[in-house]
């Protein structure tokens, strides 16, 4: 199952990737999560190992820095028990003062339940996802000159 989001962000292109790509800035703006703690390598660089502690009962992700080619693309990939999710963000200049998002997951669900779950879930995990890249939109329109 795929999800894609797209959005223009006022924001220079250098300065919403360094917010972006900084793991740390993700409890800023992703509301369901509390900390991100360090497991591997130098933090939000290429090979990077972190976990996703959510505020509540859900389920923490592993992410792993996959490719870090900034100021345009980041890859992620984020591993959780029953599932796992390849994300693919591109940053487009748009002018000076303007950039488009666009950010894409791919889920992968594992085993025949999981797979009945994702599909039933698919509207939610949309909704979740627009949510996320909309909340970095705010993030970062305050965080940047």
């Amino acid at each position: 199952m795929k999800s894609k989001v797209e959005l223009e962000i006022n924001a220079r292109q250098p300065d919403l990737a360094a917010l972006f790509a900084d793991p740390r800035n993700n409890p800023r703006w992703m509301d369901d999560i509390d900390r991100i703690e360090p497991i591997r390598g130098e933090l939000g660089k290429p090979g990077s190992v972190y976990r996703l502690v959510p505020k509540r009962g859900s389920t923490a992700f592993v992410a792993t820095v996959v490719m870090r080619d900034l100021p345009t693309k980041l890859k992620l990939s984020l591993d959780a028990p029953g599932v796992s999710v390849q994300v693919t963000d591109t940053l487009l200049r748009l002018s000076d003062h303007r950039t488009k998002l666009i950010s894409e997951e791919e889920f992968t669900f594992k085993g025949a339940f999981r797979k009945i779950t994702g599909l039933l879930a698919i509207r939610a995990i949309k909704r979740v996802h627009r949510r996320h890249m909309e909340s970095f939109k705010h993030f970062a329109e305050g965080q940047t000159p």
